[in-house]
């Protein structure tokens, strides 16, 4: 038997011959001890996960920055989806970000509480509760795609506000704030991507299309703070 994370691992970033060609970390060797299984990785160096790289910056990223580092974890994302790989668990501390080069590159780790993307409802919930999409606290259930999207969402909010770590409980008590001054653009995909009824919710491939990846913008100066936690 193949433990899950090895083969998701395999189906989104294949094997030592793949190594560095795709967003996720690739697999290199895995070992079963019987009581656990030991995998040997892909290590990007130098690297940085991202809530350090978030607590380095003494503040939010730039909106260019961020755009950057989402724009790449959307099409990783997309990419998951099409292997039919869904992670479950994206979060600051499972993205890495290389820092070698003028441009960041974005990699993905920790599948562990990964699963096969399926279109029929999930029932149960493995990853991070902060970041547990709300239809889950409302329903007792959700979908790989608007859930993938919710917590796609909560990352740029975590990227764009630069001290508070999101909380899915905290947003539905209209306690989730902005603090920054952001392009339209920027605040309404946000808005797309951290709206309470996933039908309402942007999909991966709305996200890819959105203006804000596609223009330049400047931040309005007179935009103080922001609330859209409906």
């Amino acid at each position: 038997m193949i433990p899950i994370e090895v083969l998701l691992m395999k189906k989104v970033a294949g094997g030592p011959q793949s190594v560095g060609k795709s967003a996720a970390v690739s697999l290199l060797d895995w070992y079963d001890l019987d009581q656990e299984v030991l995998l040997v990785m892909e290590r990007p160096v130098p690297c940085v996960d991202l809530l350090n790289y978030i607590d380095n910056n003494n503040g939010p990223l730039e909106e260019d920055v961020a755009k950057t580092i989402m724009k790449q974890l959307v099409e990783a994302a997309l990419k998951m989806h099409t292997k039919r790989v869904f992670h479950r668990d994206i979060k600051s501390e499972n993205i890495l970000i290389e820092t070698s080069s003028n441009v960041l590159r974005v990699r993905v780790i920790d599948f562990g509480c990964g699963c096969v993307w399926m279109k029929k409802p999930y029932h149960s919930f493995t990853g991070t509760s902060a970041y547990a999409p709300p239809e889950f606290y409302i329903c007792g259930m959700y979908e790989a795609g608007p859930a993938t999207v919710w917590q796609l969402g909560a990352l740029l909010y975590e990227m764009l506000d630069g001290y508070e770590q999101f909380s899915t409980s905290k947003f539905l008590r209209k306690k989730i704030e902005f603090n920054s001054q952001l392009s339209q653009d920027c605040k309404d995909l946000l808005k797309l991507c951290l709206t309470v009824n996933p039908k309402d919710r942007a999909t991966l491939e709305q996200m890819q299309l959105h203006p804000w990846f596609t223009k330049s913008h400047i931040a309005n100066p007179a935009d103080t703070t922001h609330n859209f936690s409906s």
